[in-house]
């Protein structure tokens, strides 16, 4: 029998926590399931991070991106030949010479313009977060008030200029069988958006009445997801 481990990556403004239900229900299903912490400085930083953990990883795998983790999972340089699936959560599915910046844009919808968003100095830039008043709307409106108070508190804060940040080699989801989960209620990646590019990826496609946060309002969704991707992940790992 086959031994998978699902690699759940996380995006801007919150941690590796945003998948704790999923990793939850998927290790109740007998998962192996890993989730690691993304650098979020620059969109080659984190590539070259996840490059590097996913080494340490025996396969075959199948690796999730949440958010802005959809943009890095897309980069081929960022995975391994062990990798074998690859699932979207309300995720950028970039492509060479594309930006996360100017997808976001594609299609009117979301709050994560500049005026939503507080900019601190750290050694080496700027970092941005949601404007605590903005983070429910934007980000989490179906969750409970006093969790979304706890993730406006607690945000994962990214440096800005990772989206404007590009990749030239023809995206991993090319070559790589690709599931979506679209949230229907997103307000930070329009809705729009994750259909055009799940659509154009030829991804299968889950939606859902969800915000953004959906892997924490709706994780039972997001594992079913996650799952499916797994079934047809048998074959030896030769790399």
């Amino acid at each position: 029998m086959t031994t998978k481990t699902i690699v759940l990556v996380h995006g801007a403004l919150t941690g590796a926590s945003v998948w704790r239900h999923v990793c939850a229900t998927l290790q109740a299903d007998g998962h192996e399931v890993i989730a690691p912490a993304l650098p979020l400085r620059t969109l080659d930083g984190d590539i070259a991070y996840l490059r590097r953990f996913l080494e340490t990883l025996p396969g075959p795998l199948v690796v999730a991106g949440h958010s802005y983790a959809g943009s890095v999972i897309s980069a081929p340089d960022a995975l391994t030949p062990a990798v074998r699936a690859l699932v979207f959560v309300a995720a950028f599915q970039q492509d060479a010479g594309e930006t996360a910046g100017e997808l976001n844009g594609k299609f009117p919808g979301s709050l994560l313009g500049p005026g939503n968003l507080l900019f601190r100095d750290y050694p080496g830039g700027q970092e941005a977060y949601l404007r605590p008043e903005v983070f429910a709307p934007a980000y989490a409106a179906d969750v409970e008030p006093a969790e979304a108070r706890v993730l406006a508190a607690a945000q994962r804060p990214f440096d800005p200029t990772a989206l404007s940040q590009r990749f030239d080699r023809p995206a991993a989801w090319r070559t790589l069988p690709s599931w979506a989960v679209i949230a229907t209620a997103d307000r930070s990646i329009p809705t729009e958006t994750q259909r055009w590019m799940a659509g154009r990826a030829g991804s299968a496609v889950t939606e859902v009445d969800a915000s953004h946060a959906v892997p924490l309002s709706r994780p039972d969704v997001v594992a079913q997801a996650i799952a499916e991707s797994t079934k047809d992940v048998t074959a030896p790992c030769s790399g």
